[in-house]
């Protein structure tokens, strides 16, 4: 990169660190403070100023990518969002900037976005903390090998599951999970020989676990694709101005009464209905990537 460009990423950089303190540092009072307190109408005023202040600081972050990038998002969306619904929101992930974009796309309109995260995200200075105090759940994220050596590893992030939707009814949101459970790489696509042109195998389990835990307190799937049709991004990418466009496509759907509650872990014939749900909804999204990319090979 050119001297000016490394000092233009650098200004960013530093405006991005300046806007995370601004916000996180109250966040962690007002989060430290609901901690404390005994009695639930207090800690749900203290809900909706972490809010606030988590919606301030994502709009902040997606005016810098306005100004400050050529980067685009174009979006196309199916049905009406409501600010006090509850959903459930299955992506793509290929980038560190699906976030970012998923953030940008729903801010203010739809309730707060709650991603699952690994554990050891909990460690990151200011944001694990920041995280912790939005109530973002985190998780294990065990693979099948351990878990087979020691399924209480399996019943712990079911646990973790249930007590932060059990939060979740409360509160109006948008529980977030990228369904493949990593990022999409070609070795990782190859390895798995997924079946799908552009997306690695779903994952079912933490999604079926949700939506037993929720219950009917879902209104909705929010289904996103998100496509960019320069490639694949990094963080850097995005900061330094090398992503032109980005393309997400939003369709609501029903959430099929058959699949709201179920026995996962033990019930294989649940197990096997679920599974069939999935990938026919990431054949489609499979789909519908090749359509926002334009290739029609």
């Amino acid at each position: 990169m050119s001297p000016i460009l490394w000092l233009r990423v650098a200004l960013i950089l530093l405006l991005i660190v300046l806007n995370t303190l601004v916000h996180a540092l109250p966040l962690l009072v007002v989060g430290l403070f609901k901690a404390v307190l005994p009695l639930a109408p207090l800690r749900r005023a203290c809900n909706a100023v972490l809010t606030a202040l988590a919606e301030s600081w994502i709009a902040v972050n997606s005016a810098m990518i306005d100004h400050f990038t050529p980067t685009r998002v174009q979006v196309d969306e199916e049905g009406t969002l409501e600010r006090r619904g509850h959903y459930l929101v299955l992506a793509n992930h290929q980038s560190w900037v699906d976030i970012l974009v998923l953030q940008k796309v729903f801010n203010r309109r739809a309730p707060f976005m709650r991603f699952f995260l690994k554990r050891q995200l909990f460690w990151v200075p200011v944001l694990g903390l920041a995280w912790w105090a939005l109530d973002f759940p985190f998780m294990g994220r065990y693979t099948r090998r351990q878990i087979a050596k020691n399924p209480e590893l399996g019943r712990r992030d079911m646990e973790a599951t249930r007590r932060a939707c059990e939060k979740f009814r409360d509160i109006p949101v948008s529980v977030m999970n990228f369904v493949e459970g990593t990022r999409f790489t070609a070795d990782k696509h190859a390895g798995q020989a997924s079946p799908y042109r552009y997306l690695l195998k779903p994952k079912s389990g933490g999604v079926a676990f949700v939506l037993d835990a929720m219950g009917e307190g879902l209104h909705a799937l929010l289904d996103v694709t998100i496509a960019y049709p320069g490639g694949r991004p990094s963080m850097m990418d995005l900061i330094a101005g090398r992503v032109p466009e980005v393309r997400v496509h939003v369709r609501q759907r029903p959430i099929p009464a058959g699949l709201v509650s179920g026995n996962y872990q033990d019930d294989r014939a649940f197990r096997a209905r679920f599974q069939q749900w999935m990938n026919r909804l990431w054949e489609e999204k499979d789909a519908e990537l090749a359509r926002l990319l334009g290739d029609g090979a």
